[in-house]
């Protein structure tokens, strides 16, 4: 499906900052595409990051308030814009990764320099309001200084696009099932609070086979910064996505919580709820869960959840392996969406590629009222202060696909379920229940599961921080391969529980950690 506009680039697009362009003179065409080239400059990537770091030794010039004809431009007015096929960079060169541009828009208003790179020469897209497709009274066409906005990469065939970026430093894919969903960016910074957006300003774009490599400048008041992005798809198995990124980060100011390699998802209610929401569907999220993988070798399954409140949970970890928004359960019938394909949103996985030492991975989870609003966060959060004059080199590989890596010898979480705690189903007057306990059932499989049998040494090995544990049980899931944990919280006293468990045999882990915050 093609990238579209919605709420979440909303409130990145309207906070940004404005664009620091390395300008060209005396423009020419091209064999790169149709479109107008400028004259060719020096680039690399030493270059750039030396760029980064002069800029943040300069005051931040904050972005210029936008021209009148975007400030009441509505979506179905944007979508009139459309880039042409035919001028499409590198469309005539056989085997090419090809690029169309996206416009300025109201939520888009500060424009990003774009340019193609040629052995070791940049040269900027020049700006033509002729390369869309748009009515004459277009408010582009009335726009005194108009621009790009972003820019993505199409499909075999134009069809459809597979990686877009759009708005402050954010940038989605959609592979493996051609379907957008959660979000990654550049940068994080105080996320949770009055929080700064760090924005693109600028993209240098090579081929590289069938992929792209995209060098980006990053600016905002705190920081400014260099990135390189190899991206390609995978071909062949399930499919995906895979972006080898390396930043360089210079920072102009202090930054109290820093937030390296951030995902951003959406999660308004799933399995574990436990209560209606008024929609007609099951559940509505286009992520599940954070997967970790720490650097002792723990796998962790954190269910993400709608709190009442913005909530902040640190995992303290040294050198971790990965972690990851994760959209782990595919089943349609637990969707029931054939519009927006929930079943088939791509997880995202970060996999360290140098060391980066102490530090915590961070899960900030924001209370949100309906679908359309991005509100969970995860990224990672060193543990050094971060200073003006700062410098943090950081590299990863970023996966968009179906899942988190394999988990080896231990069972994957599969789903957690919320209710009554007690013993459910017996009277309708709930006098089995416990006033004020929830019941969770947490189903498990994996192989090392299949030969197990009820009875056989498996239990439940759960702890909390708060309130009290009973009712402990582990069973085989009637008709499945699953395992079921299962126990009742309750004494919570007004204060949320941090929870802990997993399935064990002879005090072996057999499963994933699962972790959880229950609230009052």
């Amino acid at each position: 499906m093609p990238f579209t506009l919605d709420r979440r680039h909303v409130l990145a697009g309207a906070l940004t900052s404005a664009a620091v362009g390395w300008s060209s003179s005396a423009m020419s065409g091209a064999p790169i595409g149709a479109a107008t080239l400028g004259s060719p400059q020096p680039f690399s990537f030493d270059d750039l990051k030396e760029r980064a770091k002069t800029l943040s030794q300069t005051p931040y010039a904050p972005a210029p308030q936008p021209d009148d004809p975007l400030r009441g431009m509505t979506f179905d007015t944007f979508a009139q814009a459309v880039y042409k096929p035919e001028m499409e960079l590198w469309r005539e060169v056989p085997g090419a990764q090809t690029v169309r541009l996206f416009p300025q828009g109201r939520f888009y208003a500060e424009p990003v320099g774009i340019y193609v790179l040629e052995n070791g020469s940049a040269r900027e897209v020049v700006y033509n309001p002729d390369y869309f497709n748009m009515p004459a009274d277009h408010p582009l066409r009335k726009l005194k200084s108009a621009g790009f906005a972003g820019f993505r990469l199409m499909s075999r065939g134009g069809q459809s696009d597979w990686l877009a970026y759009l708005g402050a430093s954010y940038f989605r894919a959609s592979d493996p099932y051609d379907q957008y969903g959660g979000s990654a960016r550049g940068l994080a910074i105080n996320t949770g609070e009055p929080e700064e957006f760090p924005r693109f300003t600028n993209f240098w774009l090579e081929p590289n086979g069938s992929g792209m490599t995209i060098y980006a400048l990053l600016e905002s008041k705190s920081v400014t910064g260099a990135y390189r992005m190899d991206s390609r798809r995978i071909e062949g198995g399930q499919g995906g996505a895979i972006q080898d990124i390396e930043c360089e980060l210079y920072f102009r100011a202090p930054v109290r919580l820093l937030g390296i390699a951030p995902l951003t998802g959406m999660f308004w209610y799933g399995e574990n709820s436990g209560h209606y929401r008024g929609d007609w569907r099951p559940e509505v999220h286009d992520c599940d869960g954070l997967s970790m993988w720490t650097g002792r070798g723990e796998r962790i399954w954190r269910p993400l959840s709608n709190p009442p409140r913005i909530v902040t949970n640190s995992f303290l970890d040294d050198n971790p392996k990965g972690y990851g928004l994760i959209q782990r359960d595919r089943n349609f019938e637990n969707y029931q969406d054939d519009s927006l394909f929930y079943d088939r949103r791509p997880s995202m996985w970060v996999e360290p590629l140098s060391g980066w030492g102490k530090g915590a991975i961070k899960l900030v989870q924001l209370p949100t009222p309906n679908e359309t609003e991005d509100n969970i966060v995860a990224f990672w959060n060193p543990e050094q202060p971060i200073v003006a004059g700062s410098v943090i080199n950081a590299r990863y590989r970023l996966y968009w696909g179906l899942d988190s890596p394999p988990t080896g010898d231990v069972a994957r979480i599969v789903a957690t379920r919320v209710g009554l705690g007690g013993l459910g189903g017996r009277d309708l007057d709930l006098r089995h229940t416990k006033p004020g306990a929830r019941k969770f059932m947490i189903d498990v499989e994996g192989k090392t599961l299949e030969d197990e049998v009820r009875y056989g040494g498996l239990e439940t090995i759960v702890t909390t921080s708060n309130g009290t544990i009973s009712g402990v049980e582990a069973f085989p899931v009637v008709g499945t391969k699953r395992w079921r944990m299962m126990f009742d919280l309750g004494d919570l006293n007004g204060q949320p529980a941090d929870l802990r468990a997993f399935l064990a045999k002879k005090g072996e882990a057999l499963s994933e950690t699962w972790l959880y915050q229950a609230f009052p």
